[in-house]
């Protein structure tokens, strides 16, 4: 299963290589990173996903809590969030199928940050399922390059897990 961790930290130089080397010593693979600036001054975020059960995770937690910039680590999988990456993707489209490709971005609610007479370069933003789906959707054109970031996420402090409202309306 893959979890994600929100991890506070000191913002330090090295923070982030003693966590990635924490990882790379056990084995662990980060399959997302993210980093930036959190809500106080002198602090970061980074959120990561990570695969592994529970009890791995739940050592990889306290191996974080013993390095000393680390400041909280919630492994926010099962809690209620709001998730989103970015995305930048270029397709082929020739004069032939860009209108296609064009209504597609547009179903998607994405943006056309770049245009040229064969190519169509995308900004896709959304949760990690639209990043898949808009991918598998402009497959069929050609993909020529893609450049995505790593998930971010909060909890949602309503604590309203949409995933499941979404999955009552459907079986509505």
């Amino acid at each position: 299963m893959k979890h994600t961790l929100s991890v506070l930290v000191e913002d330090e130089a090295g923070v982030l290589t003693r966590i990635a080397g924490l990882f790379a010593r056990r084995g662990f693979n980060i399959e997302s990173l993210a980093v930036g600036p959190a809500e106080t001054t002198g602090i970061s975020r980074i959120t990561m996903v990570v695969p592994g059960d529970d009890n791995t995770i739940e050592q990889l937690t306290k191996q974080l809590y013993k390095l000393v910039n680390v400041l909280k680590v919630n492994d926010i999988t099962q809690t209620p969030s709001v998730e989103r990456e970015l995305m930048l993707i270029k397709v082929n489209a020739s004069a032939a199928n860009r209108a296609e490709v064009i209504e597609l971005v547009q179903v998607f609610r994405a943006k056309i940050v770049d245009m040229s007479e064969e190519t169509v370069t995308v900004e896709v933003v959304g949760d990690p399922g639209k990043i898949v789906a808009i991918i598998q959707m402009l497959n069929k054109f050609g993909v020529k390059e893609v450049a995505r970031t790593g998930k971010i996420s909060l909890i949602r402090e309503s604590r309203v897990n949409t995933e499941y409202l979404k999955s009552l309306e459907a079986k509505l």
